[in-house]
């Protein structure tokens, strides 16, 4: 899958990365800024994606579509598509760029709107990955957990750099007898939860 990244691809991936590194050291804006997550989280995403199970894939909190770019890999695998979703009509106009620049609209669906107000139109939810404002993680949560078929994942990123705001989150998806779910320190740290 990984020897699969297209010339294209690859270069925006290093293009936003470029960017995402300049947003943490110059002063950006904290909304403008990319805070995409790394790549081996994005590869940690993809390996995940691919061995999940069939039903819908979703993405909240696209930014500039970095991560949906790993998340593509997968899609193309498996011949499917993923639902990404975006509020920020700066950061929707760079996602598009991004998709249209690295050639995986064929395997990207792209939602200017805020997930919350469509996610329980998602009854077969197969793979989620959840990476908005962390103010949202509980409510996403509540929407996507009881939709996620048998074996479905929800993956939710910033679990250890934000573990204070996040703790009852992480918490509840600990203690919910509907999944398996731990933290992988990988990256930012990702929650993974699977349905059981």
């Amino acid at each position: 899958m990984f020897n699969e990244i297209s010339a294209p691809m690859l270069a925006r991936m290093r293009a936003l990365e470029t960017i995402d590194a300049h947003d943490r050291t110059d002063g950006t804006e904290r909304l403008k800024r990319l805070r995409q997550i790394p790549p081996e989280t994005g590869k940690f995403l993809a390996l995940m994606a691919a061995n999940a199970p069939e039903g819908a894939f979703i993405e909240i909190g696209t930014s500039a579509g970095y991560s949906t770019l790993w998340l593509s890999l997968a899609c193309r695998l498996r011949g499917c598509r993923v639902t990404t979703f975006e509020i920020l009509d700066e950061k929707v106009r760079l996602a598009r760029e991004t998709f249209q620049l690295a050639q995986v609209e064929d395997w990207v669906e792209l939602v200017h709107a805020n997930a919350l107000d469509h996610l329980d139109g998602y009854a077969q939810i197969a793979f989620c990955f959840l990476d908005a404002e962390k103010e949202v993680y509980a409510a996403c949560y509540q929407k996507v957990v009881p939709n996620l078929i048998s074996g479905g994942l929800l993956l939710a990123d910033n679990a250890l750099n934000h573990q204070a705001t996040l703790q009852p989150v992480l918490d509840r998806a600990a203690s919910d007898p509907r999944l398996d779910a731990l933290v992988v320190p990988i990256g930012k740290g990702v929650l993974v939860c699977r349905k059981v």
